[in-house]
């Protein structure tokens, strides 16, 4: 028999498959780019890429489901801000994803599934440390999509649970790297949005009130022409 936590990975997939959605539609929607990464958009296209071919050398075919959507809907919003973004990409990012997918490409060339797995442990670490750093970095984060880090922060607590079940150190790592990054991201978002309406109050409040005029002495008429006495 079953234990429900047996079905963790299904809910985790059901998370997974629409994440990058809410992201994508806030763009199309206000093609505001404030504290979104670029790099993070392609190192997740990047390392789910990678899953998809370490999940059909392990024959694990239900696992290409959410990885095959989140390769396709991760390259959207990469392809989607690299239109819309100025400036580019500096020299040592585009270093650093060139460096990465070379190594995973080395690793299941050489190494095999179990080479490119070992790899993949740390992908997660590497894929949202420009996302968070970026929105820390950002002064007022507004295109920063809630509800994909709450999908995000969804997947990761199922896996986290499953890893917990199974006793596996590497989905535990997982979960737990993950739970912690949208936590950071949630806050930070949480936080620009109570500034946002902040200065929405107080901009209302300006306009309701009434000009104010600068107090003075009240002059007296100037008297009329003529001779003095």
């Amino acid at each position: 028999m079953m234990n429900a936590l047996d079905y963790a990975p299904i809910a985790a997939t059901a998370f997974a498959v629409p994440q990058f959605l809410p992201q994508i539609l806030k763009f199309r929607a206000t093609r505001d780019t404030a504290g979104v990464s670029r790099a993070w958009a392609t190192l997740t296209c990047l390392n789910n890429a990678a899953w998809i071919a370490y999940f059909a050398l392990e024959h694990y075919w239900t696992a290409l489901v959410p990885s095959s959507s989140a390769t396709a809907l991760s390259g959207t919003l990469a392809l989607l801000l690299s239109r819309r973004r100025q400036p580019k990409l500096r020299p040592p990012a585009v270093t650093g994803i060139a460096v990465w997918a070379a190594m995973l490409v080395a690793a299941g060339l050489i190494l095999g599934r179990t080479g490119l797995g070992a790899l993949l442990t740390a992908a997660f670490v590497i894929q949202v440390a420009p996302s968070i750093w970026t929105a820390y970095r950002t002064a007022r984060p507004t295109g920063i999509s809630a509800g994909t880090w709450l999908l995000i922060l969804g997947e990761l607590c199922c896996w986290l649970t499953f890893g917990l079940h199974e006793s596996d150190p590497r989905l535990i790592t997982l979960g737990l790297t993950g739970v912690t990054a949208s936590a950071l991201m949630l806050a930070r978002i949480r936080r620009t949005s109570r500034q946002q309406r902040a200065v929405a109050a107080l901009k209302a409040l300006r306009e309701k009130s009434p000009p104010r005029t600068n107090p003075g002495r009240s002059r007296s008429p100037a008297p009329p022409a003529g001779r003095r006495p």
